[in-house]
């Protein structure tokens, strides 16, 4: 058995962050290891130029998640008219100007982002190896008192509750994730949806999904291939 700590993801509005295609910011149903690598490394207080701590601490991410309320699916339209010699503030907390086109103005900057209303989604993880640093222990504190505000999935996003919502011993994530629809669901016999990687536990009619949901830290964009089982599980025991 092994400890997975349980990470209650519940605000107005959260966004798991998927491709950008074209304009439109799409999301998905369940946070990438990216995110909550990127959610512990801000409650730990690291400088988001740390690719090589950042990278080992994706690296030794063993996660799954599951809906337990659905919420709504909803969709901002976003534009924004920069002149040619206007500057905007950046993450990295200094201006940045615009170049390029002629005239007064540029084209403007459109994108369409989506984002859960009124959702909630459980994570359970362990770090592999367990003894390594960041310890769960570590981790649990951070995100209990953590060094910066947290977020989920994009900055206005703030969680209205605790994000730790304690700790389940299991064999593999699939039973973790069983676990916690036991003890969390309103509906504990119901069906909630589901992911877990590869040979965390099976489950009847679960599908398999590759995901590029690892980013490469140094260079900052997306990378590699994780395979993952979806399904509709419940808190019974299969």
């Amino acid at each position: 058995m092994s400890a997975h700590l349980v990470l209650r993801l519940e605000a107005p509005l959260m966004s798991f962050g998927g491709d950008m295609v074209d304009a439109f910011g799409v999301v998905r149903d369940f946070p990438s290891r990216s995110m909550i690598t990127g959610l512990i490394a801000n409650a730990l207080g690291w400088d988001r130029a740390e690719a090589d701590r950042h990278e080992a601490l994706q690296a030794r991410l063993v996660m799954g998640s599951v809906r337990l309320r659905e919420g709504r699916r909803v969709r901002d339209f976003q534009t924004a008219q920069l002149g040619a010699a206007d500057k905007g503030w950046t993450t990295r907390g200094r201006p940045e100007g615009r170049s390029g086109g002629a005239g007064t103005y540029n084209s403007p900057h459109i994108r369409y982002r989506d984002a859960d209303a009124d959702a909630l989604v459980l994570v359970v993880l362990r770090l592999g190896p367990a003894d390594g640093a960041p310890d769960l222990g570590t981790v649990a504190a951070a995100l209990n008192m953590p060094e910066r505000p947290l977020f989920i999935g994009r900055k206005p996003f703030l969680p209205s509750t605790p994000v730790v919502a304690g700790h389940v011993e299991a064999e593999t994530v699939l039973d973790a994730l069983r676990a916690v629809v036991a003890r969390f669901a309103p509906a504990p016999t119901g069906s909630y949806a589901a992911q877990w990687p590869i040979g965390e536990g099976n489950a009847e009619q679960a599908r398999i999904e590759e995901l590029t949901d690892g980013r490469s830290w140094p260079s900052g964009v997306h990378a590699g291939l994780r395979r993952t089982m979806n399904a509709r599980i419940s808190g019974e025991v299969a």
